[in-house]
């Protein structure tokens, strides 16, 4: 077990949330390397990307896989100018590496926000601690898990 899931399920399983996390013998890095390693579609993937505001905040948004982030609404949204977090940026804020950020179970909250177009599916796929391990549930329970605010963020289909 890598220290980055040890962690995110001791994180969850003090908060009383039961997850079954399914350990991949392929990467899950990047959107198309999880749906190609979980035989799903690539808008199940829920990818959790940080990034970093003008203040030096994080903000977390959580996408659908298809879908890349339109960093100048999510500026406009926030209120000043974002852009995405360098690796050192995000294991400090979150407690994981790029690659294998879980939408929520981090140390400290981070403002978050969930696409629209992932809730059109009931279930998806996301980050469990590495990248080599994935959870499944529903996008309901990942926006309320992840406390996240429901925007529209899409600048595109990918």
């Amino acid at each position: 077990m890598s220290k980055g899931r040890s962690e995110f399920e001791k994180k969850m399983e003090e908060q009383g949330i039961h997850l079954e996390i399914f350990p991949l013998s392929r990467s899950t890095r990047t959107a198309v390397e999880a749906a190609q390693a979980i035989d799903c579609q690539l808008g199940q993937i829920a990818k959790s990307i940080v990034f970093e505001t003008a203040s030096g905040k994080p903000v977390l948004v959580i996408a659908s896989g298809a879908n890349r982030i339109d960093e100048k609404k999510l500026g406009e949204l926030l209120g000043e100018r974002v852009q995405k977090a360098g690796a050192d940026f995000v294991q400090k804020a979150t407690g994981f590496a790029i690659g294998g950020v879980p939408p929520f179970g981090h140390p400290k909250p981070i403002k978050t926000f969930i696409d629209d177009d992932l809730l059109a599916f009931s279930e998806v796929w996301a980050a469990a601690g590495d990248p080599f391990s994935v959870f499944k549930t529903t996008s309901r329970f990942l926006q309320k898990a992840s406390g996240a605010k429901v925007v529209v963020i899409a600048q595109e289909r990918i």
